[in-house]
């Protein structure tokens, strides 16, 4: 149970169950997401980690359950207050999805030319602005996905995430390939826009050192729901066989002895 002064949720799941065809991914999974945190999704194969994350941003309609964002219905809520919510979040997919016929500040500028009235001089600085803000150069504007490397395509995709000044953040395994100091130096980027942007970040992953490095809680996927949901440490606890074998493995070892073990911690 949450402790009373524990943040607001500003993403509920309820009675989830996702199914296609005969194949149940999920049944009355239920998750809330709070404002401000840093929530990482992590399962095994198949659990649908992204499907979990499809179903919230409307992509793949769930077969029952309910899911509000800001508390509006995101299944069955008006037209007018679903698309609103569309501004409210951004969502970074594997490898970043970008388009290969744009440039990257023309891939930013895709969401801005939803926005009426915006000039498009406007619009080019505003994409100039979210390219450097995720420590890209400059120049990175100019060139296509494909002369881009796949951590420089990581962070446009996050720019683009970025370009309507959201409140929530959805990342699907955003340090996926990239080498170790790629993949830290992106965990630092984030926390660092969660810091000065007041984000909440719904994190699918299955990076032992991301959880350590950025997490505040983590969400188990198994059996077909929400299995468990804590701190880092918390996990070491749940009699599970593939929760123990995740978080007690010898990555998971590493990523315990390493400097500021104790960052992800259960918040309440």
């Amino acid at each position: 149970m949450s402790r009373p002064d524990a943040p607001e949720a500003v993403i509920r799941v309820r009675g989830l169950r996702t199914q296609f065809g005969d194949h149940v991914v999920h049944e009355g999974l239920d998750l809330d997401v709070r404002r401000g945190e840093v929530l990482g999704i992590v399962g095994g194969s198949g659990t649908g980690k992204s499907v979990l994350l499809r179903s919230i941003v409307g992509l793949q309609r769930p077969a029952a359950g309910s899911i509000e964002v800001f508390g509006v219905d995101v299944l069955s809520g008006d037209a007018a207050a679903r698309a609103r919510l569309d501004e409210r979040w951004g969502v970074l997919f594997q490898d970043g999805a970008l388009f290969s016929s744009l440039t990257v500040r023309e891939n930013v500028e895709v969401p801005l030319r939803a926005v009426e009235g915006l000039a498009p001089e406007i619009r080019r600085q505003l994409a100039d602005l979210k390219i450097a803000l995720v420590g890209l150069p400059y120049t990175a504007g100019d060139k296509y996905p494909s002369e881009l490397s796949g951590g420089m395509r990581k962070r446009a995709g996050l720019a683009r995430a970025l370009a309507l000044d959201p409140d929530i953040v959805f990342l699907d395994e955003p340090t996926a390939g990239l080498d170790p100091i790629g993949a830290a130096d992106f965990d630092q980027l984030i926390l660092k826009l969660r810091q000065a942007l007041g984000l909440t970040v719904f994190l699918v992953t299955h990076d032992l050192d991301t959880l350590h490095a950025i997490c505040d809680r983590i969400a188990v996927l198994a059996e077909r729901k929400v299995l468990v949901t804590g701190g880092l440490r918390d996990m070491l606890a749940v009699d599970h066989p593939w929760v123990q074998d995740y978080f007690h493995g010898p990555r998971a070892r590493a990523a315990f002895e390493a400097p500021g073990a104790d960052a992800a911690t259960e918040k309440g």
